[in-house]
């Protein structure tokens, strides 16, 4: 979906991620994460929503999810 380059996914200590199934998994990820973006936007749009207003709800709502993991930071 988006023509910007793959990010350079990288361990808590800075190192990248080199582990080809991995990336995989984070690209699907981060693919599935920009359809359902574009998804929710456009929807607000056609419903004459603001659609800065929604991203400004989507990125506070990122950053509020929480790693269910104990131990992953």
């Amino acid at each position: 979906m988006s023509s910007r380059p793959e990010p350079t996914w990288r361990t808590p200590d800075g190192e990248p991620v080199s582990c080809l199934e991995k990336l995989k998994v984070l690209a699907q990820n981060l693919s599935e994460f920009e359809e359902m973006a574009q998804d929710i936007l456009e929807d607000a749009a056609l419903m004459g929503c603001d659609v800065e207003q929604v991203r400004a709800i989507l990125r506070d709502r990122l950053s509020e999810v929480h790693i269910r993991y104990a131990d992953v930071k």
